[in-house]
């Protein structure tokens, strides 16, 4: 049978009795059925209600092709024939009214403002519009933001039914159903008429406020990222607040904090650009000392650790040093949370550093590898780097 929607007369009915007449499946899931419910039942691009059913969490709604909805709740299911209670999770129910109403709206200034049509629509914990158009002009968008968020500064009514026939044909729909019998159509004012059977609010005013997010391309269609209502209210609380934090920290007001960031960046160029200049004087001045025992080292090898250098200071180092043909350079860069290595050669070495350097982290409990001619890798940072290079080398 058939399950009666109370949610369709009444969207705030949050409480509602009614009696279990079998026992379902969704999924290979056992699912509670009743004669009537108040849950919404996941569809549209809307998420399911949850709740509590017979003092039983609900933790999904579906309905299958039939109408029968599927109650998923964790627990003994209610035997048939009981009478239950059962309890919407209110605050869940308010957001996706404000989501779905919101969504009509954004979707109808978009096909009137940037001739942008709904193709898909998803409410989940990101919503989205797809649109018909490969790429969305964003000051567009931005248009059709405004003017609902000014729809919903007018408060409409709006109208959920159930028309004949003869009615539905002169409607002016902005999209086709997607059944042929018992169409349900939303009625936002003069603004939008859409078949839909989600829950959705009683005015315009309910919503509260519609914001974009974003506009991105998505599988060659222009997609609008949004919120609304309840949970776009949350959102800019959390945003402000973070920029309340950050002009606290700047010792600036919140409208400063964007200036202050940007003095910041510049600075941090400049400083970035200051230790990059520093760090290659530093290199040229080690490349030169450890050139010196380079040269006078029989074997043209030499063994280096540099307190506080990282990665990009051994190359440095070492692109200076293997200039030389026959070198091979083995450095390490000391810091507290381990020991940079580092083996390169030159163009005349046949010494492979990547083998070497694998044996050395094997050694030491590390990790490491590379190339016959270039390696790199940490160890621990109580590495003796020297004595662990010496016995390897024999």
């Amino acid at each position: 049978m058939t399950t009666e929607r109370l949610d369709y007369a009444d969207p705030f009915l949050h409480r509602f009795t009614a009696r279990v007449v079998g026992h379902g499946a969704w999924n290979g899931a056992p699912s509670v059925v009743l004669d009537r419910t108040a849950f919404y039942p996941e569809a549209g691009g809307q998420m399911g209600d949850q709740g509590v059913l017979g003092g039983l969490p609900v933790r999904d709604v579906q309905v299958d092709d039939a109408g029968v909805v599927h109650h998923l709740v964790e627990g003994v299911l209610p035997a048939p024939g009981e009478a239950l209670e059962g309890v919407v999770d209110s605050e869940r129910r308010r957001v996706h009214m404000s989501l779905h109403t919101g969504q009509h709206m954004l979707s109808r200034a978009l096909l009137d403002l940037a001739g942008a049509a709904t193709v898909s629509s998803r409410l989940g914990a990101t919503c989205t519009i797809d649109t018909d158009q490969d790429t969305l002009d964003e000051q567009l968008v931005a248009k059709a933001e405004a003017h609902v968020n000014a729809i919903i500064d007018a408060d409409l009514p709006i109208r959920a039914f159930f028309p004949t026939p003869e009615e539905l044909a002169a409607l002016p729909l902005r999209r086709a159903p997607k059944v042929t019998d018992n169409i349900r159509v939303i009625q936002v004012g003069d603004f939008d008429v859409s078949p839909c059977g989600g829950t959705h609010c009683t005015r315009t005013g309910q919503v509260g406020m519609v914001r974009v997010l974003g506009v991105e391309r998505y599988k060659g269609k222009g997609r609008v990222l949004f919120s609304a209502g309840p949970r776009a209210r949350r959102e800019l609380w959390e945003e402000a607040g973070v920029l309340r934090a950050m002009s606290r920290a700047f010792t600036c007001g919140p409208a400063e904090v964007p200036t202050v960031v940007e003095k910041l960046r510049r600075e941090l160029t400049e400083a970035r650009e200051a230790l990059g200049a520093a760090r290659a004087r530093l290199a040229e001045h080690t490349a030169v000392e450890l050139a010196q025992e380079l040269e006078a080292s029989a074997d043209k090898q030499v063994v280096a650790v540099l307190d506080g250098a990282g990665p990009e200071q051994l190359r440095a180092v070492a692109a200076r040093l293997t200039s030389r043909p026959q070198a091979v350079v083995f450095l390490a860069g000391r810091a507290p949370e381990g020991l940079a290595v580092l083996i390169a050669r030159g163009s005349a070495s046949t010494f492979g550093c990547g083998a070497f350097l694998k044996r050395a982290a094997e050694a030491a409990g590390g990790r490491g590898g590379g190339r016959p001619e270039h390696a790199e890798g940490r160890l621990p940072a109580s590495t003796d780097w020297a004595a662990l290079v010496a016995s390897l080398r024999g």
